[in-house]
């Protein structure tokens, strides 16, 4: 598609709310006027009350390709995510194999170039031997390099402490860290097994997994990195305790940065009774007054960047007992929906929220001309209905291959109901627009 025009938006941008037209053209935003005359596009959509933001751009993803076909890959986790607002996704090294090497990345990248629908970036993974790789990496190749500083799987548990040295003295890029204190967790859960047997409910999570393990495990990241002189970033922080370790300073003034994911802004553990292991993820969600204390900092400048953590798993797999079911729920298709439920209760401004999820992740990982609504910049873009009735989830197909979502029982009272990708009609009607194809995200370091 060559051209496209939307009219009568409500346009949110750079902490502004203003009525204008939008013309696009060859895949970037042509003109920004309070009224576009003397164009004409094949394509015109009238946007009368509805609002126009930048696309989220989610800086964390586990898209499951390659390796876990059953669970996900970038055909339907993509379609899924232009559904749910999200125009880019940065997606996690621990696929099967891990992205520990240059031959895995450019496996991920030609399969995204196949089949998503979205924009595109891959973290690179670390191990206890691929340090001289990530040393060597060339920052614009890579959207990050990912540490586990906690429980993992395979050879990605990072935690000899000569080799986080090391990796925080020598990673040339932004390093995003995963942050649980392991012996912290298996003590944890050895007293609970003492108490429960192998009956462990799943409301034990956040005890397992309590805000002490994060704590312990973050505080070190951040010595690390203040020791180093690391551009550090710390992944879903889920306990008020964690906050105190960051800076309430705008962006531009921090090397050590912090994620929030939608599931730790919108569940608390009175969830698990209702939802089990649907909502089991690591790190855990825990208090209603952990999750208020992230959604009130999210008014300053602590946490930056509003992330899904989308891990898909089959049904099957989350009904098992504690022990054998995996942590990670799907979340990329109603990401914004949910989110704007803070800002119809008025929680969080939708300035504020598209700050977080567009204009901060831009800036974090140094993406050029996205994450704005700017002439000349790439046409990301999300058109979003109020529905007053509040639209039920389960009313909808479920996208990810999984096929089922945490919120099957709530009631939105936003939609997508269109989404460009690069200029491109990815979602629209109730469709995703097949032909659309992401282009690779680039990074200007």
């Amino acid at each position: 598609m060559s051209r496209l025009l939307i009219r009568n938006a409500r346009l949110v941008n750079e902490g502004q709310v203003f009525d204008a037209d939008v013309l696009v053209a060859h895949g970037r935003i042509e003109k920004i006027a309070s009224s576009i005359t003397g164009h004409t596009a094949p394509v015109e959509i009238d946007a009368h009350g509805q609002w126009l933001l930048p696309g989220m751009i989610d800086d964390q993803v586990h898209f499951r390709e390659p390796g876990a076909p059953d669970k996900g890959g970038f055909y339907s986790e993509s379609r899924a995510a232009v559904a749910g607002g999200i125009t880019s996704f940065m997606d996690m090294p621990n696929t099967r194999p891990a992205t520990l090497t240059l031959e895995a990345l450019a496996d991920k990248k030609r399969r995204a170039v196949q089949h998503s629908v979205a924009n595109y970036g891959f973290h690179f993974g670390v191990s206890n031997d691929n340090l001289d790789t990530v040393a060597a990496l060339d920052p614009r190749q890579v959207a990050g390099v990912k540490v586990f500083m906690g429980a993992s799987t395979g050879n990605m548990l990072v935690d000899d402490p000569r080799i986080l040295e090391r990796l925080f003295a020598d990673v040339p890029t932004i390093l995003l860290a995963h942050c649980e204190h392991t012996p912290s967790i298996q003590a944890n859960e050895q007293r609970l097994r003492e108490r429960f047997g192998d009956n462990l409910p799943a409301a034990a999570h956040p005890l397992i997994r309590d805000a002490e393990a994060c704590y312990r495990s973050s505080s070190l990241a951040v010595e690390l990195a203040k020791r180093h002189g690391t551009r550090l970033h710390v992944l879903h922080l889920s306990s008020a305790r964690e906050l105190a370790l960051f800076e309430d300073q705008p962006l531009a003034q921090k090397r050590i940065t912090a994620e929030v994911c939608v599931h730790h802004l919108l569940f608390d553990d009175r969830d698990y009774h209702r939802l089990g292991h649907q909502i089991k993820c690591n790190p855990a969600i825990k208090t209603r007054a952990d999750r208020d204390a992230l959604r009130l900092a999210l008014l300053g400048e602590r946490l930056d960047v509003i992330g899904t953590d989308h891990a898909p798993h089959t049904w099957a797999q989350k009904q098992l007992a504690y022990g054998e079911a995996p942590s990670g729920l799907p979340l990329v298709q109603h990401a914004l929906p949910a989110l704007l439920e803070l800002v119809a209760d008025g929680l969080l401004p939708l300035t504020t929220l598209v700050a977080k999820t567009s204009h901060r992740v831009a800036d974090l990982f140094a993406i050029p001309d996205r994450g704005y609504l700017r002439e000349g910049y790439w046409a990301d873009l999300v058109l979003i209905k109020p529905e007053p009735e509040g639209k039920p989830v389960r009313s909808q197909p479920i996208l990810a291959r999984c096929g089922w979502t945490p919120f099957a029982e709530r009631r939105f009272r936003h939609s997508v109901s269109t989404t460009l990708v690069s200029g491109q009609l990815a979602w629209h009607t109730g469709q995703v627009v097949d032909s659309c194809q992401g282009l690779p995200l680039h990074f200007q370091r």
